[in-house]
């Protein structure tokens, strides 16, 4: 068995290095049919994208490959899109993944097992559905290839989650999410274990055994502006995606002296079009930021709030107004069949401890519409001629007025804390 991983200790992994890595394990088997299983556009910084071009162009002379986005509840990636992450390959190799249709039963998580994971918070049982194309028997090998980085829900992203929330089906989406909100953002962020990883965990263990999977997982950083490879982890065991996790909290974990009180997050144009996926701005920031601070989130392609009709119009009827609030509304079934959503609005909300404001082009996105989702608003216009985020790399500023600023351009790939933080 050839070596499951590649680290660089003291730089990055170069393009031979994981090129010459994925093609030793890549010829130890060839299928006849294989099915690839990306993450989707909004994970710009994962490699996943050209990782699996180099797969596709290796492997398509050998056997029939097909690849599937892992795009959980967020909409389908545009041909454009496709191009710009994935190179060119042909558009007839892709296939579509329908968190709402495309699904079958592969079994339950029952509410004691729930429970035990959660210490008691959440007790109902989860019926797993995964797409039907990952259990029909039609490929013999699949790949699911994704980046580790803090996350909001699991603690740490990828592994068994690309397949279970981005092939998945709304009920563990739905309590999935629902877990993450009750049992604490804070207490979640950046860790390997955590209540809904160790449900995750079930699923791969108890549910998904006879799915010939291999998992492909990513840890990145970035270098003069650049996003650069420092880990790569190919297999299956719960170890490797803890080698990679460890890793990845190392090298996207930021700690900063003290909180800061004014935070400025920019959001790329083309990877951010809704506050569904924005607010990573809010989630990975929350543990540096004062008491009182300010943080602007500059969001020049922002248009929407959540990836889908429904979602989108539950979040401007209800709005991100705080913990207390959405709890009362969870409480009386207002988001049954959307507890995604009153998880969402509950993490998208700093409860008062510190002011939240989105620039945005107003024609996209309008301030009316921004304040009634409760946030504060600022012209886009009037952001980028503050603070030329654009020109700007990580790190402490002084504003105009003399006002110190931390400003973060790639929030997706990481998570801030000060010291002293308990989380």
């Amino acid at each position: 068995m050839e070596k499951q991983y590649l680290e660089e200790s003291g730089g990055f992994i170069n393009e031979q290095q994981w090129k010459d890595f994925l093609a030793e394990r890549l010829n130890e088997e060839i299928p006849h049919n294989l099915l690839l299983v990306p993450p989707d556009f909004t994970r710009g910084h994962s490699f996943g994208g050209v990782i699996t071009q180099y797969i596709y162009e290796r492997m398509r002379d050998k056997c029939n490959v097909r690849i599937l986005p892992a795009v959980g509840t967020h909409m389908q990636m545009t041909a454009e899109e496709k191009h710009g992450f994935f190179g060119p390959v042909p558009e007839d190799v892709f296939l579509e993944h329908d968190w709402r249709r495309d699904n079958v039963d592969i079994g339950r998580i029952p509410g004691e097992a729930v429970s035990q994971a959660t210490g008691g918070r959440y007790d109902r049982d989860i019926d797993i559905q995964i797409d039907r194309r990952l259990v029909s028997g039609e490929y013999d090998k699949i790949i699911s290839i994704g980046q580790v980085v803090p996350h909001e829900v699991a603690g740490m992203s990828n592994y068994s989650k690309n397949i279970l929330v981005g092939l998945g089906g709304r009920n563990l989406i739905n309590k999935s999410h629902m877990i993450g909100a009750l049992c604490g953002i804070e207490t979640i962020l950046g860790n390997v274990d955590s209540p809904v990883r160790a449900i995750f965990d079930y699923g791969e263990e108890c549910l998904m055994s006879q799915i010939p999977l291999t998992y492909i997982l990513t840890v990145t950083a970035q270098q003069h502006g650049e996003t650069q490879l420092q880990g790569l982890y190919m297999g299956r065991s719960r170890e490797l995606f803890k080698m990679a996790a460890c890793r990845a909290a190392k090298s996207n974990i930021t700690r900063l002296p003290k909180k800061v009180r004014k935070m400025v997050v920019y959001l790329d144009r083309d990877e951010f079009k809704s506050t569904w996926v924005g607010n990573k701005a809010i989630y990975r920031t929350r543990m540096a930021i004062a008491d009182g601070g300010w943080l602007l989130v500059i969001a020049p392609g922002l248009k929407m709030f959540g990836e889908n009709e429904t979602v989108d119009a539950a979040i401007r009827q209800y709005g991100y107004c705080g913990t207390k609030a959405i709890m009362e509304l969870y409480g009386q079934g207002v988001f049954e069949n959307l507890e995604m959503v009153s998880a969402h609005l509950i993490h998208g909300s700093s409860d008062g401890r510190f002011n939240i404001t989105y620039a945005t082009n107003p024609e996209c996105m309008p301030e009316a519409d921004v304040r009634k989702a409760g946030y504060g608003w600022m012209p886009l216009d009037h952001a980028l001629k503050l603070f030329h985020p654009e020109d700007k790399s990580e790190g402490y500023y002084t504003s105009g007025n003399g006002e110190e600023f931390y400003f973060i351009k790639s929030p997706a790939i990481g998570l801030w804390k000060a010291e002293g933080n308990k989380q």
